[in-house]
């Protein structure tokens, strides 16, 4: 800041006296940039004052662009904004100058879309005449601004004499990065590249390689080493393409590759190596991993080589199938990360080492291998049939209780017999249960067969005066131990009289109950 004051001396001299004063800005550590924010007109959302010159500098970091968006745009129309304006320039161009109301007719109203300028920098200049007509207060303007990001890559503008990177270029927010093809380097500029032999592994499912300056002669001697190293899982096609050239000599014994080579290893395998024009073509190799060493001196001509590299998936042998089972799906050929799954026909289990297992699947490993053997299929068993009371069980077909196998449920006879229409008959079903054939609900019950003697009575059917009955005439009946008998009234049940249990008892009329005597044998 300059402070001017002329002072007059006693040796009537005028003296031109400065006072200086500096003041530095130093920037705070770590300070983000701007990236955004806002403005407004000065008294805004109120009526802007008369007489008005404001000026606002906006600025974003370089590599970057500014957007500018009119939230609201409220400044007296004129024609050609000549009374009252907003300007825009850049770097001391004007790019717009707006005044007017959104949809009206008069003035120039910037819309409320986002408006893209050229550069990091922008200016806005507010002037106003002597007055704010009063029938409209008119308010001026809000807005917002941030910085878009500048694709120096595919911007015409920016490469219109020539591409900011010689070969390939990647954007990246606020700048760019220059990168060079396979066999060249980026020089100090970081941006121009030139030959090299750098070498590297490559890792990508497909890619291409060449020899320095292929299909022209290196700049100058070159050892290289390329090692393409895909996923355990896949193997290594090599496409040598038909322009090969690599210094050779002819000996009786054949080609000779003694001062220039390209030679090709393989894991487990033995290097082949390659020189003179014959390319070698089409290379499919069993290897996931391949190293390609290529080799010249200072002297005589090799143009070199050039491949493209592509990889499939590695391949299993067909699973086979599994007796009673069905392996799916079916497939031409099994690949790397595919997975087979095995299901069993009804009636039958997935066993695996001695143990039985609820699903099978299995995948294509990288060394081609199954991950898991198949399992078999058994056929499932029931079990043992329950028991039924006063009865037993009976095969019909099939055995050890296996799937299909039917049973028949029958009752001691003559004293036990099945209800109704019932036959007793069960199969073992897929749901390892025992089930009616017959579509009847319950599991079989044998009831006692009463009142069916299995020997004629009829000659001895009194005890007074009579005959001893026969053995087997009268089952019903039974004799009580130290005296008196009962009636069987159901398999385990006997009826019989309360003083044959207890011989102090006196004996009561028939028709007495409370002289009546329920045994449960």
């Amino acid at each position: 800041m300059f402070n001017l004051n002329m002072l007059w001396t006693g040796c009537g001299l005028w003296l031109l006296c400065v006072s200086v004063h500096v003041s530095v800005s130093l920037p705070l550590p770590d300070e983000e940039p701007v990236l955004h924010g806002s403005l407004q007109s000065p008294l805004y959302p109120k009526p802007y004052p008369p007489n008005l010159q404001h000026q606002w500098e906006l600025s974003v970091p370089e590599g970057y662009r500014i957007s500018l968006t009119f939230t609201h745009l409220d400044i007296e129309p004129s024609a050609e904004c000549h009374y009252d304006s907003l300007t825009i320039l850049y770097k001391g161009k004007v790019l717009g100058k707006f005044c007017g109301q959104e949809n009206s007719a008069d003035g120039h109203h910037p819309g409320t879309q986002p408006i893209l300028f050229p550069g990091n920098t922008l200016t806005l200049v507010m002037q106003t005449d002597e007055n704010n007509p009063e029938h409209h207060q008119n308010v001026g303007f809000s807005a917002h601004y941030q910085a878009i990001d500048i694709d120096e890559c595919s911007d015409l503008e920016l490469n219109a004499e020539a591409p900011v990177c010689s070969q390939m270029c990647l954007n990246t927010l606020g700048s760019y990065l220059c990168s060079c093809h396979h066999g060249y380097e980026l020089r100090q500029d970081q941006r121009t590249c030139r030959s090299s032999c750098m070498g590297g592994i490559f890792n990508e499912a497909i890619g291409h390689l060449s020899s320095p300056g292929h299909p022209n002669d290196p700049p100058q001697e070159v050892s290289c080493q390329y090692i393409i190293s895909v996923d355990p899982g896949f193997r290594i096609t090599l496409n040598f393409s038909d322009i090969f050239h690599i210094e050779s000599l002819e000996t009786q014994e054949g080609l000779s590759c003694p001062y220039h080579w390209l030679q090709v290893t393989v894991e487990k395998e033995n290097p082949v190596t390659f020189c003179g024009t014959k390319s070698p073509g089409v290379m499919v190799l069993n290897s996931s991993k391949v190293q390609l060493d290529y080799y010249t001196d200072d002297k005589g001509l090799s143009n070199g080589w050039s491949l493209d590299y592509t990889t499939e998936r590695v391949q299993c042998r067909p699973p086979g199938t599994v007796a009673r089972g069905r392996v799916t799906p079916t497939l031409d050929q099994y690949l790397y990360r595919d997975y087979i799954f095995v299901k069993c026909q009804i009636g039958y289990k997935l066993m695996m080492n001695g143990q039985e297992i609820i699903s099978f699947s299995a995948m294509c490993q990288s060394d081609g291998q199954w991950h898991l053997p198949l399992p078999e299929c058994h056929i499932i068993d029931c079990g043992e049939p329950e028991p039924l009371l006063n009865g037993g069980v009976s095969f019909l077909s099939g055995e050890l209780n296996q799937y299909g196998s039917e049973v028949q449920y029958y009752c001691d006879q003559p004293y036990y017999s099945l209800p109704g229409a019932v036959n007793g008959n069960v199969s073992c079903e897929a749901d390892r249960k025992w089930r009616p054939v017959n579509d009847f609900d319950l599991k079989p019950i044998c009831l006692p067969v009463c009142g069916k003697p299995r020997v004629d009575f009829s000659v001895t059917q009194r005890i007074i005066g009579g005959n001893n009955a026969a053995q087997g005439s009268i089952p019903w009946q039974v004799r009580v131990s130290g005296g008196g008998g009962g009636m069987l009234i159901a398999d385990r049940w006997v009826l019989t009289a309360a003083h044959v249990l207890s011989p102090k008892m006196q004996p009561r009329p028939v028709n007495d109950i409370k002289d009546t005597i329920i045994l449960i044998i």
